[in-house]
């Protein structure tokens, strides 16, 4: 398990999805503001069901969030579009809602980026998230990471067209910020 102050990353465990599905695919207006398609109602067992693990997929890196202190299981974190040649991957999570608003995403964005730049090796990290997200904004902010630009009107969320915002950390510049 990987460990940050508050939260530890660590592989799915099979009795993690229903919990995850419940509280955050099968949650309709949240899933519209976190995934790039269009919400759909999957079968428990389909091949695409959310949260199911592929440990074959090297690309695609899924955790399980828990608290460090009791191992509650409070989110889904992911290293996304690892691209080894140029070093580079996205970050993702969504948090239970009762998770939210306690400083669990910037302890999360943390140890993706040292699991990024120290396991991995690699040398960029991206996010991009909904201009008013100010939750993963402010994650993102404290990391270190910086806004790079907007895509004006790119994200279709529940009936309308919103802003996305993109960051980025280099790694020279997360190791400048470490003790």
């Amino acid at each position: 398990m990987l460990r940050g102050s508050k939260v530890g990353l660590r592989a799915r465990h099979q009795d993690d999805i229903p919990v995850l599905r419940a509280e955050l695919h099968d949650d309709v207006a949240n899933h519209a503001r976190v995934q790039a398609v269009p919400w759909r109602p999957i079968t428990p067992d389909a091949e695409a069901a959310p949260f199911k693990v592929d440990d074959t997929e090297e690309g695609h890196i899924p955790f399980s969030v828990v608290e460090l202190d009791g191992g509650t299981l409070i989110g889904a974190a992911t290293l996304w579009g690892i691209d080894d040649h140029n070093r580079l991957a996205h970050i993702g999570l969504s948090l239970l809602p009762s998770a939210r608003g306690k400083g669990y995403g910037t302890d999360v964005v943390a140890v993706l980026c040292h699991y990024g730049f120290v396991v991995r090796g690699l040398r960029r990290m991206s996010i991009e998230t909904l201009a008013d997200n100010a939750a993963m904004l402010r994650a993102a902010e404290r990391n270190g990471f910086v806004r790079e630009g907007v895509l004006r009107s790119s994200a279709w969320v529940m009936g309308e067209f919103l802003d996305e915002v993109l960051l980025g950390l280099l790694v020279h510049e997360w190791k400048a910020d470490r003790p």
